[in-house]
């Protein structure tokens, strides 16, 4: 089964959950992969402060896989080519005009172009993940 993540913290809680699904504890996974419990625990801790290669280490100890894929919808096969007609107003009954939206909205295909100004790029924030010393 797939799990989309989007954000690290969520990687915490399903590599918990692969880890126990596999009646593995801390301990045991840690000796498959030749490194300690708290090792173990670090990583499920924190798992965006690990290498890719030693996450998929991890994940290949779970009889796990990483799946990268495009944010482009799939299209499925099963679905009709048209899409359902929109529920009309019966011919008698006055419409009211639409409310203007004081939102500039950008063009199709044109919102991914603009920048996001409120968020801070990752490479400006003050922190260093430094090294684990005698760890892989």
């Amino acid at each position: 089964m797939d799990y989309p993540l989007h954000l690290t913290s969520q990687l915490r809680e399903h590599l918990r959950a692969l880890r126990k699904a596999r009646g593995l504890t801390q301990a045991a996974l840690g000796q498959m992969l030749g490194v300690g419990q708290a090792r173990i625990a670090e990583i499920e801790g924190n798992p965006g402060a690990v290498s890719v290669d030693q996450l998929m280490k991890v994940l290949s100890a779970l009889r796990a896989s990483l799946v990268v894929r495009d944010g482009t919808p799939e299209v499925i096969a099963d679905q009709p080519d048209t899409l359902p007609q929109p529920h009309t107003a019966p011919a008698n009954k006055p419409r009211r005009p639409a409310r203007q939206s004081p939102v500039n909205i950008p063009p199709a295909g044109q919102w991914r172009k603009q920048p996001l100004a409120d968020v801070t790029p990752t490479f400006m924030r003050n922190f260093v993940i430094r090294p684990k010393k005698g760890s892989w």
